[in-house]
């Protein structure tokens, strides 16, 4: 385009003939503009449409079925484009049934691959096989979770193809079998939330910054050093997947206690690849934890560093989008050579070719080596695959001249990658990037312009237009997979999206500089990391106000009422904006509901009761609970199983100081939640009980306590403690005698952690409370015989053992003879707590039973003449 003349130049001076476009541009390198290239060209979005809903339903239906539907949708098409008459209307027809056909052909295809070969009859007699298998993805490690009164071990989790398999008899038969490959690591040391990382780039392991990862072995190490193409040899016991109509043909249980044996190195690509991921992780070595752990996911998808409390937060706000690689980075990335996405029809005006003065072909043979390099690096997700396929369309419209609308680039994307690759077709994240990049080429445009007229600036209408447009499009589809709705997705976008671009930039400029320049690329990953902090930041704030979301049914009914409120909303904003009174009047309702003050929120929902002395948080299958101490102080029993539950619950009861933390025993859902309850918190001191079992939980809570420097001590039958109007004593377990808690020949050893729980008598306000922890008979048993059984009688509030389990003592209930009985259990629990045996022989003794299984937070208050209790 740099030959173009000058406006003064005659029309048969120019040489060749330009597009009428190009004619008109008036510049040296050319432009368009879109009113010159007429309407959106929505012809390729039916064929697209059609070709997605198509290998959606065909990738397991039966081979019958899909030759029928290909093979008569192909007749019919060829029949209409050879009619003699074949109007435009016809033709459009014959497309979609041409797409049908194909889609059909691919999805049959990619299908029967699960159905071929020796592999899907060993996954149903669930056989031990001995199997080569190529690995086709990065190997992942799993968040152990807890599950019952343990944390469910870690595993490394990775994507493969079989591709020879020995039959019984000893025969090899080669196949090509998806699969998913599950290393087990072992016992689940280290919880999930504290202890080491495997590398899986780099190869190494390392100490997880905020308690990012699990311990693992060096075997599991080798298994998340292996890079897509590896094949490597194991001997696996085959099972069906337990998701219907997932795209692997069953799961391949691998023992994790010894590393693979490699058969086949990676390709040179996935190495060069491997090595740069490798670099970007080193040069983010010394950054804050935050940075360090979402700068490689924000620039190349490695999000081995991300904590379950940072994931959740990147969830409540709905900027999970930039947690990891998406198509956004491309975006950003190809913006720096042809210029900002806003300018995509006139794209040679901005960026570094035009300055650099590279011909539009050379730039877009350029932008396609960049961004094929970017799906080797990034891996090709669903995210990845759409801006790529995409990008690629545009570069081709860019180099031929030919640029239009970015709807027909998307529509084409679209159909591309559901051909190449069907099992796209029932992915929520390639559904979500549709959705939100459809929004920002048809609806962001016109709210843009919307507000502008209403004297918006240009740049705030803009980005304001984007992150609604995108919110509003996608919101149903989270919906049904979080079944729940953020109330601060929009302003956390807006105020995360400035600090995306630079961090992005910066990021891949460590990337591409490490393997030549470590302190370089450190520099620069240092510079990334205040955006990338920002960004995290932004996360964690609106996470942790207390009416960031609000819960939502999961399901498609569900995702159909949210569109159908969201255009509601919608409708009612337009009207709003003509009445800038009432749009202050609505905006500061919604600050009200999202923020929550306390003084407010008391009044409305009378949580929490004033005056409370004792609240039991709804923190699920665990127990969390909390005595009142004074304005803002609580002493905090035991911290259930989730971080995120027993913080809000927390937050909640405005408690910000906790001079104590007694945790009754180590089981994994009463001690699990500790991060949350330590988090923004003045807490004096950690007490245990003297029975260090599980050893892993309680290596847990040393290694939390340690890094805030908060001192643990054990408790012990006999000792009481005061502060303010709140005294307790600590009523069992007795002194310990190694090696368990034996206190005495009439004290029996404990069977396990349960009956070594801290029991707490507790006086607050002329009230009584006893708190049991999850004590059993034996052990109940023996506090009814010790010389502290006989003050147990005549208790106002009984935190019930165990979860309200059917594994009670009749005598200390009767003893007990509580007025209030509050039972902490999940809802649907697999355990049926609590049993229904035991809420009788409470309610015949006279208690009100209450479980926060059925309703909710539980807070007491009054005096021993009156007891109120209020759920939240």
């Amino acid at each position: 385009m740099s030959g173009l003349p000058g406006p003064s130049t005659p029309p048969s001076a120019m040489a060749p003939p330009r597009s009428p476009v190009h004619a008109t541009a008036r510049a040296r390198l050319g432009a368009a503009d879109p009113r010159q290239e007429g309407p959106t060209d929505l012809r390729l979005v039916p064929p697209a449409l059609a070709a997605w809903v198509t290998a959606a339903s065909m990738l397991d239906a039966v081979p019958e079925w899909v030759t029928r539907v290909a093979v008569g949708c192909l007749v019919a098409g060829v029949v209409l484009l050879l009619w003699r008459r074949c109007a435009g209307r016809r033709v459009a027809i014959a497309a979609v049934l041409l797409c049908v056909a194909a889609a059909a052909a691919s999805a049959g295809l990619h299908g029967a691959d699960l159905r071929r070969g020796p592999v899907p009859g060993l996954v149903r007699e669930y056989a031990t096989v001995t199997a080569e298998i190529e690995v086709t993805s990065d190997p992942r490690l799993t968040r152990p979770r807890v599950k019952g009164d343990h944390m469910a071990p870690a595993s490394v989790l990775i994507g493969g193809e079989v591709r020879r398999v020995e039959e019984t008899d000893g025969t090899t038969v080669a196949t090509r079998t998806p699969v998913l490959v599950i290393v087990d690591v072992g016992s689940g040391r280290g919880s999930g939330r504290a202890g080491r990382v495997a590398d899986g780039a780099g190869g190494r392991a390392e100490r997880g910054d905020r308690g990012g990862g699990v311990d693992v072995g060096p075997g599991a190490a080798a298994w998340l050093r292996l890079l897509p193409s590896t094949r490597v040899r194991v001997s696996a016991r085959l099972a069906p997947s337990m998701v219907e109509g997932d795209r692997v043909a069953g799961v391949a249980r691998v023992s994790g206690r010894v590393g693979p044996e490699v058969v086949a190195e990676p390709s040179g690509v996935q190495r060069f690849a491997g090595r740069l991921r490798a670099g970007l992780r080193a040069a983010t070595e010394p950054l804050p934890g935050d940075a360090r752990a979402l700068l490689p996911g924000l620039v190349v998808g490695d999000t081995s560093r991300i904590t379950p409390e940072l994931d959740e937060a990147f969830k409540a706000t709905d900027l999970t989008h930039t947690l990891a690689v998406s198509g956004s980075n491309l975006t950003i990335i190809l913006a720096l050579l042809i210029g900002p996405p806003g300018l995509a029809q006139r794209v040679e005006r901005k960026g570094l070719a035009p300055r650099l003065g590279i011909p539009l072909r050379t730039t877009a043979v350029l932008g396609g080596v960049l961004t094929l390099a970017f799906v080797v690096v990034c891996r090709p997700d669903p995210s990845v695959l759409r801006a790529a396929a995409c990008g690629a369309v545009v570069l081709l419209a860019l180099a031929t001249g030919r640029r239009r609308s970015l709807i027909p680039a998307l529509a084409t994307a679209v159909l591309l990658l559901v051909l190449y690759d069907p099992w796209l077709a029932r992915s929520y994240g390639f559904l979500l990037s549709v959705l939100a990049t459809g929004a920002l080429l048809t609806i962001g445009p016109h709210w843009s312009a919307a507000l502008q007229r209403r004297r918006v600036p240009p740049r705030l209408a803009e980005a304001l237009a984007a992150a609604g447009a995108a919110q509003a499009v996608c919101a149903p589809v989270v919906a049904v997979l979080s079944a729940r709705v953020s109330l601060v997705a929009v302003p956390c976008n807006l105020l995360a999206e400035f600090a995306v671009a630079p961090a992005t930039v910066l990021g891949f400029a460590a990337l591409a500089t490490a393997p030549v320049a470590l302190p370089v690329a450190k520099v620069l990953a240092w510079c990334a990391s205040w955006p990338a902090g920002w960004i995290a930041d932004v996360a964690r704030t609106g996470a942790a106000l207390p009416g960031s979301g609000v819960d939502w049914p999961g399901s498609w009914g569900g995702a159909a009422l949210l569109a159908v409120v969201t255009g509601v909303v919608v409708l009612a904003g337009r009207r709003l904006l003509r009445h800038p009174w009432w749009c202050g009047v609505c905006g500061l309702l919604l600050l009200l509901v999202v923020v929550q003050p306390p003084p407010l929120t008391r009044v409305v929902t009378g949580w929490p009761l004033p005056g409370w002395r004792f609240a039991v948080c709804d923190v699920g299958q665990g127990d969390a609970t909390v005595l009142a101490a004074g304005d803002g102080t609580g002493v905090v029993v035991d911290a259930g199983p989730d971080p995120a539950l027993v913080d809000r619950c927390l937050r909640t009861l405005g408690i910000t100081r906790i001079p104590l933390v007694v945790l009754t025993h180590f089981h994994a859902d009463h001690v699990a939640g500790l991060p949350g309850v330590l988090r923004g918190r003045a807490v004096g001191a950690i007490e245990t009980t003297g029975f260090e079992e599980p050893v892993d939980q309680v290596e847990f809570v040393r290694r939390e306590a340690a890094r805030r420097h908060i001192p643990v001590t054990q408790a012990v039958a006999g000792e009481e403690r005061r502060t303010g109007a709140l005294a307790w004593q600590v009523m069992w377990p007795p002194p310990s005698s190694p090696p368990g808690v034996a206190g005495g020949p009439a004290t029996p050893e404990p069977e396990g952690p349960n009956d070594a729980s801290v029991t707490l008598l507790v006086r607050s306000g002329g009230l009584r409370f006893l708190l049991l922890g999850d004590l059993e008979p034996p052990a109940q048993q023996a506090l009814l015989r010790s010389p502290a059984g006989a003050s147990l009688g005549g208790v106002d509030v009984l935190k019930v053992a165990h979860h309200g389990s059917a594994y009670q003592d009749p005598e200390l209930i009767r003893r007990v003879a509580p007025r209030l009985a509050l039972i902490s259990c999940g809802r649907d629990n697999p355990y049926g707590h609590p049993a229904p045996g035991t809420v009788a022989a409470l309610r015949a003794l006279g208690a009100v039973v209450l479980r926060t299984d059925e309703d909710g937070a539980l807070a007491v208050a009054g005096t021993e003449e009156e007891l109120r209790v209020v759920g939240g």
